[in-house]
């Protein structure tokens, strides 16, 4: 059964190669910021490129924040790429500026520390036992494009009902995390849609969650 998917259209530079790679994988893709398509659709992509004030912005400006927390608060799946899946962070800091985020998560978005800045190319990552996201491609490659990063993972599990975040790590300079996996919401720092065969993969496990 294919699912609906609707790609976020609120400005940012990679938004076609993602309605692409979704359909590649067989999601029927719908590219808007209307507030329908946004609610209704089976899942939501979030893509981000360039600075996290910016993209916060953009998202403001689409009162995308709003629609992404009724997607969140009614267990409607979201996945955020890149500087899409940063701001769902606390803040983030760029060349001295802190910029907050939506506060999903516990976390600042930092300069990467790396004696090369940006972080660009293939790299591995390092999933968690019994993740979804990352099921039959734990050992794969995925490329990432960016110089900042969340560094540091202090998330409590303050109900003993809870289910504590899947955090996914990679390492450039310093270790950083390449992915989230909490709930509805799925969050990548690398660029599935330019990852081959694997990114691929890892956007048709992403669409089998979705119901």
């Amino acid at each position: 059964m294919s699912r609906n998917v609707t790609v976020l259209d609120y400005g940012s530079g990679n938004i076609r190669s993602a309605v692409r790679a979704l359909e590649h994988v067989g999601a029927n893709v719908t590219l808007s910021s209307k507030s329908a398509d946004v609610l209704n659709a089976d899942g939501l992509l979030v893509p981000g490129v360039g600075a996290f004030a910016a993209v916060m912005q953009g998202l403001k400006e689409v009162d995308a924040l709003r629609l992404i927390g009724r997607r969140i608060a009614g267990g409607r799946p979201v996945m955020g790429i890149c500087v899409g899946l940063q701001v769902l962070f606390d803040e983030g800091v760029e060349h001295g500026v802190r910029t907050p985020g939506m506060g999903e998560w516990p976390g600042v978005v930092e300069r990467l520390d790396a004696e090369v800045v940006p972080h660009m190319g293939w790299n591995t990552v390092e999933p968690p036992a019994g993740s979804e996201l990352f099921a039959g491609i734990e050992d794969e490659r995925f490329y990432f494009v960016h110089s900042y990063g969340v560094q540091k993972w202090d998330f409590d599990v303050t109900q003993p009902a809870m289910r504590a975040p899947q955090v996914t790590w990679s390492e450039h300079g310093s270790r950083f995390i390449a992915a989230v996996e909490n709930g509805p919401l799925t969050a990548t720092q690398f660029h599935p849609e330019k990852s081959g065969d694997a990114g691929a993969a890892l956007l048709e496990n992403w669409l089998k969650t979705l119901g």
